[in-house]
């Protein structure tokens, strides 16, 4: 992990849960793995505060814990840095599980957003005590289990007892496969006790079941929307309507996250899911064309393999990805050196290697220019440079070098993101800076508001209610608006930043190699 990723999830874990777990967190991603006594060692801590933050992060699931190989009486505890970032997504999980479950599911993920995680019986009590929920128990304890159906709600592994019955010193913690999706069994008549005081919530039958957001499920839907998106810009609504079906027809057979491509489906298949589902009549008339159309993209989102059943493709997402997160690339260097570069860089791409004086016929740019954008492209390590030597004639002259210039995919990709979390982490403390240099006014221009809000459901004047207006001056009223503009336009650049790193982050997944175990000699 890099420097710039590290100074982000400082800033984020700090402006979440305060200076304490930032110092906790900053400690644990500087290591793989710290006892207690090396933290509070190496933080200036108490123990009581240290335990405190750990407890906290746990909770959180952004810490996990294991028994020390050598001392198994002592725990080790590491940071799970690549979910740090997943909490400046909480918002956009929220909307999705809107989207498909109305507000009931919105507030069943914004309390286990909020607890980190949950118990079922204990989040139905917190969505009935909701007053903007106004809804029957049955309906918020089906929607729970519809979630978990779904796979956006996971179960958290449980404490293995050990044989003496006695807890351990370093607890484990486990969780069969089969189990994770597994509904809990929720008893409506003890929950309407507990909510009336007359059982404590302890008693219920789901006390030690635990659940959280499966955050890679959202992943798997934000994926699905960038690629949808991607073909929906290029082809049409139609194409993007159909390559939303045959993902869906790929998911019955393939395991979401397989790195490799999916498993075959034949068009067959897709057009009967698209049947029974779709009423575009466009689309189900000419499924064969899209799809062809679809396998014939220069985007290569599905590949054919075969002729059975009307057609028989694959979904490949690394080519897919590359050339989405290739087309991200192209529009930083255009924004940052100009049309010509980014002219140069497709050049490169489509030839993999060039000479200087072919890449400025290729890209029709004039040569001075041409080598002084080419030199700019390889100095920001977009481009790359590989030298070959060849011997002169007879072995005695001098050797003749040529070079050329070629791309390396992932170092690029690798070398955007960093630049995106240093700005992601320039954008977040600067939001914070504007929010502390003008705290008073942005709490007073709160007060006010709740106070005109008052005010006009009691039936107050609008004469009254002006005069309580004017307490802000204008001059202050002039601040405020641009201060709240300065914070709306930081707040927008977050999610476009967190946009291009999920593209960069799924386009490095699905290119990295899978390894293959080597075969056992019998």
């Amino acid at each position: 992990m890099s420097i710039d990723y590290g100074n982000l999830c400082s800033v984020i874990l700090k402006q979440c849960f305060g200076e304490t777990v930032q110092l906790v967190g900053d400690c644990l991603f500087a290591a793989n793995a710290r006892s207690l006594g090396n933290i509070v060692k190496s933080t200036n801590l108490t123990r009581r505060e240290v335990s405190t933050a750990l407890g906290i992060l746990i909770k959180y699931q952004l810490v996990t814990f294991q028994a020390n190989d050598v001392n198994p009486f002592m725990a080790e505890y590491s940071l799970k840095r690549d979910e740090i970032l997943y909490i400046l997504r909480y918002s956009r999980y929220v909307h999705l599980i809107q989207t498909k479950y109305g507000s009931v599911g919105a507030a069943i993920a914004e309390e286990l957003l909020y607890s980190g995680s949950q118990t079922a019986s204990n989040t139905l009590l917190k969505c009935l005590s909701n007053n903007e929920i106004n809804e029957k128990v049955e309906t918020i304890r089906d929607t729970f289990v519809q979630m978990i159906r779904d796979n956006y709600l996971i179960k958290l592994p449980m404490l293995v007892p050990t044989e003496t019955g006695e807890p351990e010193l370093v607890p484990k913690l486990h969780i069969e496969d089969y189990d994770l999706f597994n509904p809990p069994e929720i008893d409506l008549a003890m929950l309407a006790k507990v909510q009336a005081g007359t059982v404590q919530a302890s008693q219920l039958r789901d006390a030690a079941v635990f659940w959280q957001l499966n955050f890679k499920r959202f992943h798997q839907d934000f994926r699905d929307q960038c690629m949808i998106s991607a073909v929906e810009r290029k082809l049409g609504s139609s194409a993007a309507e159909c390559f939303k079906y045959i993902l869906k027809q790929m998911y019955e057979r393939t395991d979401p996250w397989q790195r490799q491509c999916s498993n075959p489906f034949t068009v067959v298949e897709v057009k009967q899911v698209v049947e029974k589902n779709s009423s575009n009549l466009d689309l189900i008339r000419h499924l064969d064309q899209y799809v062809a159309l679809l396998a014939d993209d220069s985007l290569h989102f599905i590949r054919k393999i075969g002729e059975m059943g009307g057609g028989q493709y694959v979904v490949d997402l690394a080519p897919a990805f590359e050339s989405l997160a290739l087309a991200c690339i192209e529009n930083v260097i255009t924004e940052r050196f100009g049309s010509k570069a980014s002219r140069i860089f497709r050049v490169v791409r489509m030839k993999k290697y060039i000479e200087q004086e072919d890449l400025q016929k290729e890209a029709m740019v004039p040569a001075k220019e041409a080598k002084l954008l080419s030199y700019n492209l390889f100095q920001e390590q977009f481009v790359q440079i590989k030298t070959i030597r060849k011997a002169g004639g007879g072995g005695t002259g001098p050797a003749k070098a040529f070079y050329l210039f070629y791309l390396k995919y992932k170092q690029i990709a690798k070398m955007l993101l960093d630049i995106c979390f240093k700005a992601l982490y320039n954008d977040i403390t600067r939001s914070n800076y504007e929010k502390n240099e003008h705290k008073r006014l942005i709490e007073k221009s709160q007060k006010l508001d709740s106070i005109v809000a008052t005010m006009k459901e009691r039936g107050e004047s609008l004469e009254y209610i002006a005069e309580i207006l004017e307490t802000l001056t204008p001059p202050e009223r002039e601040i405020l608006d641009k201060v709240k503009n300065r914070i709306k336009t930081l707040s927008k650049a977050e999610l476009s930043l967190d946009d291009t790193i999920f593209l960069l982050q799924m386009y490095l997944y699905h290119s990295a190699q899978v390894s293959v175990a080597p075969a056992t000699k019998k």
